[in-house]
């Protein structure tokens, strides 16, 4: 099924099949390792650059050295990228702290693993993009460092399993005051008073790579950006939205069972979507 595609691990590109790593890595025995999700389109990475210097991040704050520099992880990359089939791709990176006995203590000694996959890039459908999304809430139980993009992501895995349950296509937290933090795999954003509105960066909020896009050409197209929390009974509320690397922006027009604004996509979101999109098409003819 998987002969055509191929990984990188720890230093070999061989059949997705035949890939493994030893059962006593401590990203299988302890979900101690870091991750990153990047879009190719027509072989043109989308920012990169600011994915890797994430992952940096990532192993800094956890106390992992990354493997190689961050021009030759990309590289790497780009390598794993050309040696699959698809033309618009998500390449996804993980380190994890290596491969050592089963103990909670650190070892110093110890060579991290990584490992490079390349799958086909999902992307909303024509009936999503016309009706929007639909999501519900739920209280926040992670931990609290959601800043680090931590493949210990059983938190919302049980979030996209609620959103399954309900026939939603995402879960929001919330923290203990009701405010929106962020959906298990994507960042959201309100249009309130015309303003776009999105929960600032901190310890429960992972500063997403489209986040930042939605921001700069929101500002582009003189919408007004406020960073701040937010919960969904304020008044002036019109329309809401979430993003990441797979939807781009997609407007969220159901929120627990209640329709957002009018119920269907909003003006301002088709806006801004159409501005990334264009991006994204011209990175894709580059």
């Amino acid at each position: 099924m998987n002969k055509r595609l191929i990984a990188y691990v720890n230093g070999t590109f061989l059949p997705l099949d035949d890939a493994s790593i030893h059962i006593e890595d401590r990203g299988f025995q302890f979900a101690d390792g870091v991750y990153e999700v990047i879009a190719c389109l027509g072989g043109n990475f989308l920012d990169i650059k600011p994915h890797l210097q994430r992952l940096e991040s990532s192993c800094q704050a956890i106390r992992i050295p990354l493997p190689c520099s961050l021009s030759e992880l990309g590289s790497l990359v780009q390598q794993t990228y050309e040696k699959n089939p698809f033309t618009n791709a998500m390449a996804y990176i993980q380190v994890t702290r290596g491969v050592a006995p089963r103990s909670h203590q650190v070892s110093e000694s110890m060579t991290p693993s990584l490992i490079i996959t390349v799958r086909d890039l999902p992307m909303p459908s024509d009936e999503k993009l016309a009706e929007g999304a639909s999501a519900i809430t739920l209280k926040d139980f992670r931990w609290g460092r959601c800043d680090i993009k931590s493949i210990a992501l059983l938190a919302s895995v049980m979030g996209k399993q609620e959103a399954a349950a309900n026939c939603v296509d995402e879960a929001f937290w919330l923290d203990s005051e009701g405010h929106l933090l962020e959906g298990c795999s994507t960042n959201v954003f309100a249009l309130i008073e015309g303003r776009l509105i999105t929960h600032p960066l901190g310890h429960h909020i992972l500063g997403g790579i489209m986040r930042k896009m939605v921001i700069r050409v929101a500002e582009k197209a003189a919408v007004k950006v406020e960073q701040r929390p937010w919960k969904l009974s304020e008044s002036g509320l019109t329309e809401c939205m979430m993003s990441s690397t797979t939807n781009a922006l997609l407007p969220v027009c159901r929120i627990d069972g209640e329709p957002v604004g009018r119920g269907n996509p909003g003006p301002v979101a088709g806006k801004l979507r159409a501005m990334i999109i264009d991006e994204l098409e011209v990175l894709r003819g580059r």
